[in-house]
């Protein structure tokens, strides 16, 4: 059982390392791209699937605003910055087409350090700058976000 463990932290390590060394890399890139040409992703474990009143699409909720997560504060500023769309994942999955579809320059994703990693890894191809906000708490329910540093991120420029 150890070695389990042990290889599971190994893993989370390696994610942990290889989406912060991306946010390095792609931070400049990304910080040069308008607002109105950048998408946000969070994940739908955030939801307060009690208050959540998101209308569900394929692959994909919208978040109505309702108030009942920590989605209806990062919606509000990125509507405020002027990003073009937030978009609540079901999964990873929904990224490649939501992105063949908006065709936009830039992404910040909100997500756990996996499911980071394989963002960067669908997206590499695509020539979108990508910026990458860890969970403070994860799972596949009832996760948590800092909102002060999703904000950071949504704010980044030159």
């Amino acid at each position: 059982m150890r070695l389990c463990s042990f290889s599971q932290k190994n893993k989370e390590h390696a994610y942990k390392t290889f989406t912060n060394k991306q946010n390095r890399l792609q931070e400049e890139k990304f910080a040069s791209i308008p607002f109105n040409n950048r998408l946000v992703f969070v994940p739908h474990c955030i939801r307060n699937t009690k208050l959540c009143a998101a209308e569900e699409k394929e692959g994909y909720y919208t978040c109505s605003e309702c108030r009942g997560c920590k989605i209806n504060e990062i919606s509000r500023l990125a509507k405020e910055l002027n990003y073009k769309t937030l978009y609540v994942l079901k999964g990873g999955r929904a990224i490649e087409k939501i992105i063949k579809e908006q065709k936009p320059k830039a992404v910040i994703g909100v997500a756990c350090f996996f499911e980071g990693y394989q963002a960067f890894n669908i997206l590499k191809d695509k020539n979108v700058a990508v910026q990458f906000t860890s969970l403070k708490k994860d799972g596949c329910a009832n996760t948590d976000v800092d909102i002060e540093e999703v904000e950071k991120a949504l704010r980044r420029r030159i």
